[in-house]
């Protein structure tokens, strides 16, 4: 092992040995190389006559670039643009965007969390927490209602089990207490558990109630306090499209520093929060269980997440960070934010207006939906896969079949007045199979 990962390693054993039991084999091999990145970093800050480390050209005195694409981009010095960003992120992104959540999260004010570092979207900060966190055979908790790629990122590329528990109660809740039976399944066959919480789901479009979302706070703690390891993973997407009653906010804040066994890992991003999916800006913050703060061990993990970024992408990129930058200093951003908001939360309530029509009853149910993108029916008569192929051919309307029953629509791209023909030609299309 590196005296590095040792040294990090070591950290993690005085302060918080809990935390290094969660890593994975390859979690407590990581460690951020004092090479090219460090050598480059000190000759910046020193280097006042000839700098020669980084792997950039330079012209002028600033980055080496082509007119033809900063004629583009002239808005933007190309010191911005151009060169490699940090490998933990542009230092100014990450102060805003940890202002930012604070602003969002009353919960988190007060706690202890780490910078957050920024990553190559959300499904990159998956990826980072797969590898420090997830051997093979390590249970992962998830909902029945779940985002496919999950299975992919922990299950394929990790080796994660998968353990799933019912979304949805019979009466139209959200499932705590088959969430609580999984978890402590996994805690007495494991002493581990991997915990993702995703909320607003994908694909049901629900998040929790506030008391809703206590209880799955409260039942990650009773297992920890019960001897559990838990890594509990908020994965935010969607963050701030709430549209009726629920959380306003992440669990992450109410995650962080309640118990010495609870590492509370929130991954957010600016693709679905600021309209720009492909910029690819995303972030990973850590929260440490103790409630005073502690440094050494936010240290470590920064460091080890530094260093898969370093091994994997090499750092993220840099236009889009500037870009992002740019849009949460902009005098106007929450109001635009706002006005798009109201787009989608129009969309969400005229589905629902549609759906509780009575139109469709002998045809599907739905899934409660109150947030986010999406909301599912769950269909009475016909094949979910079926429909989608017979609804595409038939009529040129696409949705995502998920099973043999569900069949996700995602509002966010129908606009408003569309909605009701939307769900008369799906409906059409059911009986025409029917």
């Amino acid at each position: 092992m590196n005296p590095l990962a040792v040294e990090l390693n070591e950290l993690l054993a005085q302060h918080n040995p809990h935390v290094l039991e969660m890593l994975s084999d390859l979690g407590k091999n990581l460690f951020f190389p004092k090479g090219i990145l460090t050598q480059s970093a000190e000759a910046k800050e020193k280097a006042h006559k000839f700098n020669a480390t980084i792997g950039i050209a330079t012209e002028n005195g600033g980055p080496m670039y082509l007119q033809c694409i900063q004629d583009k981009l002239s808005a933007f010095d190309p010191k911005d643009i151009y060169p490699y960003a940090p490998p933990a992120g542009k230092p100014e992104l990450r102060s805003l965007w940890r202002e930012k959540m604070l602003r969002e999260n009353p919960s988190q004010q007060g706690k202890h969390f780490s910078n957050p570092i920024v990553t190559n979207a959300l499904t990159h900060g998956l990826s980072i927490v797969a590898d420090m966190f997830v051997d093979k055979g390590d249970h992962l908790i998830l909902p029945d209602m779940l985002w496919g790629n999950y299975n992919l990122t922990f299950g394929t590329c990790a080796g994660a089990v998968v353990r799933k528990y019912h979304t949805f109660t019979a009466k139209g809740g959200f499932d705590v207490d088959a969430f609580k039976a999984e978890l402590k399944n996994s805690a007495e066959e494991k002493g581990k558990a991997v915990v993702l919480l995703n909320f607003p789901n994908n694909p049901s479009g629900y998040t929790p109630t506030v008391a809703e979302g206590d209880a799955l706070v409260a039942a990650i703690k009773e297992v920890a306090e019960e001897g559990c390891n838990v890594v509990a993973i908020t994965d935010d997407a969607y963050f701030g499209l709430f549209y009726e009653d629920s959380m306003k906010e992440s669990l992450f804040g109410k995650l962080a520093n309640i118990h010495p066994r609870i590492l509370a890992i929130k991954l957010d991003g600016a693709t679905k929060e600021e309209f720009v999916w492909g910029f690819r800006t995303g972030f990973v913050t850590f929260a440490d269980g103790n409630s005073y703060e502690n440094t050494p061990v936010i240290t470590a993990l920064e460091k080890k997440a530094m260093g898969i970024i370093r091994a994997r992408i090499s750092n993220c990129p840099h236009p889009s960070q500037t870009f992002a930058i740019e849009a949460l200093r902009s005098p106007n951003f929450l109001q635009q934010k706002e006005e798009k908001f109201q787009v989608l939360k129009g969309r969400a309530l005229k589905t629902k207006e549609v759906l509780n029509s009575g139109k469709y009853e002998k045809a599907w149910d739905y899934y409660p939906f109150n947030s986010g993108y999406f909301m599912c029916l769950k269909l009475k008569t016909v094949d979910a896969e079926k429909l989608r192929v017979h609804m595409l051919d038939k009529y040129g309307v696409g949705a995502i079949s998920i099973g043999k029953t569900d069949l996700r629509i995602a509002f966010s791209c129908i606009d408003e007045k569309d909605i009701p023909e939307l769900f008369d030609t799906i409906h059409q299309a059911v009986q025409d199979l029917a």
